[in-house]
């Protein structure tokens, strides 16, 4: 213990042995006053630091990106040649707004085919010549028709007279047949008259006039039966002519009607090509009329002409080249950020975000977003389902309709910043992650958890 010393007493000073000893101690242990404001100091730091480790936090995920149209109709477009050309004369300057359908230059031809200017009255005048060429094949195939048909029901009338010829000739032929079976039946009688006869003419039993009598009757017999022979043979003829009548008269029509089937055919044949180049012609006058409204470059829609990449008249253009850089005059404003795919997992549509543009200054707190200076609120529209090619993810963000408006004098193509607001979190958490290494919490009511999902039903 260190030696208390005893400090003299002041001259003129009245006290006790007590006020003495006390003075003496304070003399000796209390610190000096730098010390004691210093650690009050820390004090105060330590009582803020703890307090400040227990504010909130808003986590964020920051990405870079630009101005650009919501509605890919109304973004920067390249006006294009449809035609081949040449370049006869502008009728706008860079910058001029112009509306929809205003002529902004002329092209001429330069391709040998379409320089005649009646080129399309020539066409028609072909187009009208295979018409009638078409008309009189119709006309032709309707007569071949008619004269087919007319061979049809000559042939049926033809064939119709040989048949009932075939069932004359039948019908004799069967006469006949019966003609000769009785003509056999008398010539076998006869015969067998005239055998008996002459038996009994030999016993002279019979005389001879009798004999001669059954003779003369036999030889009748006979020749009847010759000439029903005859009869049969030549009915038999009959019915084989008129067959082969049949067969001949088939054979002619159907020759005939051949022959008027492939003149058809050949002038349907015809008609056909006749058409098709009448579609072709159709065709190639069609595409001459468009062809023709190609020449005048009109504007798509209201906008402004922002360069224009081919200049000089006279200048010749391939088809498709570009022509001017066109900007519509209606877009909405919304900015695409392109956001890691580590942190695009975090974001869904209507997330919240804070917007720094280019040219405006502004004071950023990004974990304390009211605190911020010149940023603008915008909320998440689209989120793409696949990245650029470069390994990061589009998403486009458009006002927050419930926030401060954005400038007016935003150009499309300016750069931005933003920041995705997530969960609010105290900021010792927020140190406590960030060193450990972990991703930001998603914002509740934009979870897609089932639990989540019921409360926004409810």
């Amino acid at each position: 213990m260190k030696k208390i010393t005893w400090a003299k007493k002041p001259v003129g000073f009245r006290t006790s042995r007590i006020d003495e000893v006390g003075y003496a101690i304070g003399r000796t242990i209390e610190p000096p006053i730098w010390v004691r404001r210093g650690l009050r100091g820390i004090g105060i730091l330590s009582l803020f630091f703890l307090g400040f480790l227990f504010m909130k936090w808003t986590q964020n995920i920051s990405a870079v990106g630009k101005v650009t149209s919501f509605t890919p109709d109304v973004r920067p477009q390249t006006l294009h040649s449809m035609i081949a050309g040449r370049i006869l004369q502008w009728y706008v300057r860079e910058g001029d707004l112009v509306k929809a359908g205003d002529t902004l230059l002329l092209i001429g031809e330069i391709k040998d085919y379409y320089l005649d200017p009646n080129l399309p009255l020539r066409l028609r005048e072909q187009l009208q010549a295979k018409e009638n060429i078409a008309k009189a094949q119709q006309e032709k195939i309707v007569a071949l028709r008619m004269q087919r048909d007319a061979l049809y029901k000559a042939r049926d009338g033809s064939l119709a007279r040989a048949q009932n010829m075939l069932i004359q000739a039948r019908l004799r032929y069967e006469a006949d047949s019966a003609a000769l079976k009785a003509a056999q039946v008398e010539y076998a009688l006869a015969e067998n008259q005239y055998a008996r006869q002459e038996s009994l003419y030999l016993q002279k039993l019979r005389s001879l006039t009798e004999l001669q009598t059954r003779q003369m009757r036999f030889q009748e017999a006979q020749a009847k039966l010759i000439a029903a022979q005859n009869r049969l043979n030549a009915s038999q003829a009959d019915v084989l002519n008129a067959e082969i009548q049949i067969a001949v008269i088939k054979a002619d029509y159907a020759e005939k009607i051949a022959k008027v089937e492939a003149d058809l055919r050949s002038t349907e044949s015809y008609l056909y090509e006749t058409e098709g180049e009448i579609a072709k012609l159709r065709n190639e006058i069609a595409n001459i009329d468009v062809r023709r409204g190609f020449y005048a470059i009109l504007a798509p829609q209201d906008g402004y002409v922002v360069r224009a990449i081919k200049t000089g008249v006279g200048e010749v253009i391939k088809e498709g080249e570009p022509l001017a850089v066109f900007m519509p005059a209606a877009y909405k404003l919304a900015v695409e950020l392109y956001v890691r795919p580590l942190d695009v997992a975090l974001l869904q549509k209507g997330t919240p975000v804070r917007l720094q543009f280019d040219g405006w200054p502004a004071f950023v707190f990004s974990g304390w977003p009211n605190l911020s200076f010149g940023t603008f609120a915008g909320r998440v529209a689209t989120i793409d389902y696949v990245d650029m090619g470069t390994g990061f993810f589009r998403v486009l963000v458009i006002p927050d309709p419930a926030e401060e408006k954005w400038p007016t004098l935003l150009r499309l193509g300016g750069g931005a910043r933003g920041w995705f607001l997530l969960s609010d979190v105290p900021i010792w958490y927020e140190i406590w992650r960030q060193i450990n290494g972990f991703p930001p919490d998603m914002i509740p009511q934009f979870s897609s958890s089932p639990q989540s999902q019921k409360e926004s039903k409810k």
